[in-house]
């Protein structure tokens, strides 16, 4: 076999004249598309036009997944839009030598194939994936506040239609591989159990190809149908996103919608469109949330822990979907309550839960079979980690811990949902008081990507490296947050949520409150979110702050807890829930909402300054990747300590 080394990929030719050209970017654990690399694809495309191969098959060498995407941090030194559109010409140039290449081509992936990856492999003219765990396929650009730039805005809709490619690229979702073939994104999927590489040498020896977009796909495309389409999306997008903080959906639209029949004219709009977006406040603030992310995941790396069992005691809302994500993972998940009947309502919500996130009935009926009741704590002795999330009650938790501690197993993990309580309290009376962390997840367990790992002084630090190991094993963030009233994230939220009740207090109504949060890029207004997470849950926060402010909040949560009314649990609390939606009456703001939003938002902030003086977390950074996965912040402007620098430079 005939072998050409580059520094990123490596050509072979077989005894059948076929070309198997492997993406391995040199120095990284992740292929990703940097300048240099396409320039050398555009040197190999050189050699390939020059002496024809039967066939080309791209794949990647890295066990890791296949592409990843173009590399980000290339365009972030980019200052100026025209310099970045520049750039995405260049790739076009080169994608459309790879697309016209007169040879059968076939990508063949496993696993991840994301953004400028999922772009290359639309140049070939056939696209397999291995039906593996890991794979998924989409275009996620839109969570970067830019829009697909290597021709994925073309060549998608003409493969799958107007409607589903660019609902695709609007939700920026990711698809496993039936789903991506059933979509039309991919040609055939490769049995798990199958050889990929013999399939895609079948696939070049039967010059296999897509078959082209079926006639009601392409009607979607044609003007007509795609100006009332594009209004359609519109529409859609405008209710769960301003255009003001992300552009660049809309954008995404109206480009298809003006030049969606007129390829060239699509190309360049692409092009220019990403200069623009790319350099905007809006697409860096997201980009930087993309590096955070990145940092916390790190956070969970490097820890030989592994937990396979999880004992949960306490089923309420919090402990029994706590413990019905953790059986979703794959863990074997025992749940304690006082009596059947308090575990019973976990069970439906995970049964629901498990249907809705599992592919078929059989891997649901799998997942439940790894949700055990026990009322009797028989799971303690077995289980790696154990986590507590009953009521907020010092006694009743030492008293449970006092129970527990003796019938664990060596190394296992002591763990407690506790929402604001520290740990130095709670661990006073236990024989190892240093085994003792804070899990702190968030409501809905199933949707809040952030779980606080919270250490006492003194906490034993293998434990929060365990801690950490453990949430990066149930696919969460952890942040490690010093233990202290409220942590980082109830502690921020609680003066916040306090504004928002002294100018209920004062007469504006829970719509306008609600409506400054969102105009200042909050996903929730403080009102709804006092509801969401529960107002059993808002008073035990508020009960931590002091002043005439705090104790009217209190006595008012007081009252609504004693009438039944907890929020969107209960059906009622500031609002009337039904069907999981709150019912609010119609709001038109005026010309006071900027003067509103900025007065809730000053003191999160405030307390956001105090935090980093307290040490609760490491640096700013790390404040903000908190913030913005705990609570939702405005992901556009890259964190509350991010935000705060780019208003004192202006």
């Amino acid at each position: 076999m005939q072998e050409s080394n580059f520094t990123h990929w490596t050509l072979k030719r077989d005894a059948d004249n076929i070309a198997w050209l492997s993406i391995d970017r040199a120095g990284e654990s992740t292929n990703t598309l940097s300048a240099e690399v396409i320039e050398e694809l555009d040197q190999i495309l050189d050699q390939l036009y020059e002496n024809k191969p039967h066939g080309l098959v791209i794949d990647s060498a890295k066990k890791s997944g296949f592409i990843a995407g173009a590399d980000i941090r290339e365009f972030e030194a980019f200052e100026e839009a025209a310099n970045v559109t520049k750039r995405v010409r260049q790739g076009h140039a080169v994608f459309a030598r790879l697309e016209q290449l007169p040879v059968p081509t076939v990508a063949a992936i496993e696993g991840f194939c994301l953004g400028g990856g999922y772009e290359l492999a639309l140049c070939c003219k056939y696209i397999m994936v291995l039906d593996v765990p890991g794979t998924r396929v989409g275009l996620p650009e839109v969570k970067l506040g830019i829009i697909p730039g290597l021709g994925g805005t073309v060549r998608l809709p003409e493969r799958v239609g107007g409607m589903k490619g660019l609902t695709a690229m609007l939700t920026g979702r990711l698809y496993r591989a039936g789903a991506a073939r059933a979509l039309g994104m991919v040609d055939e999927v490769v049995d798990k159990h199958g050889n990929l590489h013999w399939a895609a040498r079948r696939a070049i020896l039967q010059k296999r190809r897509f078959k082209g977009a079926a006639l009601i796909a392409r009607v979607t495309n044609l003007g007509p149908a795609r100006n009332k389409l594009a209004d359609v999306m519109k529409k859609r997008t405008a209710g769960k996103a301003s255009p003001e903080h992300y552009p660049a959906p809309f954008q995404l639209i109206e480009n298809w919608r003006e030049h969606g029949g007129d390829r060239a004219a699509m190309f360049d709009a692409e092009a220019e469109t990403i200069g623009t977006l790319m350099v905007s406040p809006g697409a860096r603030g997201l980009q930087r949330v993309f590096h955070l992310m990145e940092r916390l995941k790190g956070l969970g790396k490097g820890e030989t822990f592994t937990c396979r069992r999880v004992h949960v005691v306490g089923a309420g809302v919090m402990g029994g979907d706590i413990a019905a994500w953790c059986a979703l993972q794959g863990m074997e998940v025992t749940v304690q309550d006082r009596e059947m009947s308090y575990i019973e309502p976990a069970v439906a919500r995970a049964k629901k839960l498990f249907r809705k996130k599992t592919c078929s009935k059989y891997a649901a009926d799998a997942t439940m079979a790894r949700f055990l009741p026990d009322v009797e704590g028989k799971g303690v002795a077995r289980a790696d980690v154990i986590i507590e999330a009953i009521y907020e009650n010092v006694e009743a938790k030492q008293a449970l811990y006092a129970s527990i501690e003796p019938r664990m197993k060596a190394g296992a993990l002591l763990a407690t949902n506790t929402s604001a309580i520290p740990l130095e309290t709670l661990s006073a009376n236990l024989q190892q008081p240093d085994r003792l962390i804070g899990l702190h997840f968030f409501n809905p367990v199933a949707k809040m990507p952030l779980v606080e790992v919270v250490a006492g002084s003194n906490t034993d630090t293998s434990m929060v490296s365990k801690g950490s190991a453990f949430c990066s094993q149930i696919n969460r963030f952890p942040l490690h947050v010093k233990s202290s009233p409220g942590f980082l994230v109830n502690r921020v939220l609680a003066p916040y949520m306090l504004e928002a009740m002294l100018m209920y207090d004062e007469g504006a109504s829970k719509e306008a409150i609600d409506a400054a949060a969102l105009h200042f890029g909050m996903p929730m207004g403080p009102i709804e979110l006092a509801d969401t997470v529960g107002l059993d849950v808002g008073l035990s926060v508020v009960k931590n702050l002091s002043g005439d402010a705090a104790e009217k909040a209190v006595a008012r949560l007081t009252a609504m807890i004693d009438q039944g009314e907890l929020g969107k649990k209960s059906g009622s609390g500031f609002y009337k829930w039904e069907e999981g939606k709150p019912q609010k009456e119609t709001y038109e703001p005026d010309d006071t909402i900027e003067q509103q939003a900025q007065r809730l938002i000053k003191p999160f902030l405030n307390e956001c300054k105090a935090c980093r003086a307290d040490a609760i977390v490491e640096d700013d950074d790390l404040l903000d990747a908190g913030i913005i996965f705990g609570t939702g912040f405005a992901p556009f402007h890259g964190g509350p300590m991010n935000y705060l620098k780019q208003v004192q430079a202006e």
